[in-house]
């Protein structure tokens, strides 16, 4: 699936009960000056179950980090139901990211990502964009941010707690940016 063509968009969990998602969303890839389309589905709720159950049965965060990985598969189908013209894994112009078998694939690599709770869909996109040698990350959230010093933001709240060293680690450059999905001006 590598090509200098991707764009790689982060769909934040925080977006998925606002009932405008699939409008806004829609807008905001029209007005995207992109090639293709690669949408990684963020956690939500459904990855928040999976902390609560490691939280009750001290599951672990191995055996947590593959149960979210499937939930953000999940995920996946979820945006793919929303957006029925995007497909999963497909080559483009539109595809979701299907995380579980993406980075069971990943695994091969000595570089893969930890199997830890401070590492979330935030850092998965950037191994996700440099794995597909992405042109840009986009990350759609619920917030914005427009610095580049990725300790602050996590400071902030606005991304995970490895995503600092998941950029610095990244053998690709490409630009990353926040968007405030819900912003009336996106």
């Amino acid at each position: 699936m590598k090509s200098e063509t991707w764009t790689v968009v982060k769909v934040g969990g925080s977006l998925y009960e606002w009932a405008d998602l699939p409008a806004r969303l829609r807008s905001f890839m029209k007005r995207l000056d992109a090639g293709n389309v690669m949408l990684v589905p963020g956690g939500g709720d459904v990855a928040d179950a999976i902390r609560a159950f490691d939280r009750t049965h001290q599951l672990g965060e191995e055996a947590s980090h593959w149960l979210a990985l499937q939930a953000l598969s999940v995920n996946a189908r979820f945006l793919q139901a929303l957006l029925p013209e995007a497909e999963i894994g497909a080559s483009g112009p539109v595809a979701i990211l299907d995380a579980y078998p993406f980075f069971m694939d990943d695994e091969a690599r000595p570089d893969h990502l930890p199997h830890r709770w401070d590492v979330t869909s935030d850092s998965l996109a950037v191994r996700a964009a440099c794995l597909l040698e992405a042109k840009e990350l986009i990350l759609l959230k619920s917030t914005s941010w427009a610095g580049n010093d990725w300790r602050e933001a996590h400071e902030a709240g606005v991304v995970d707690a490895y995503f600092a060293d998941a950029v610095r680690q990244r053998a690709h450059e490409f630009p990353i940016r926040v968007v405030n999905l819900r912003a009336s001006e996106v």
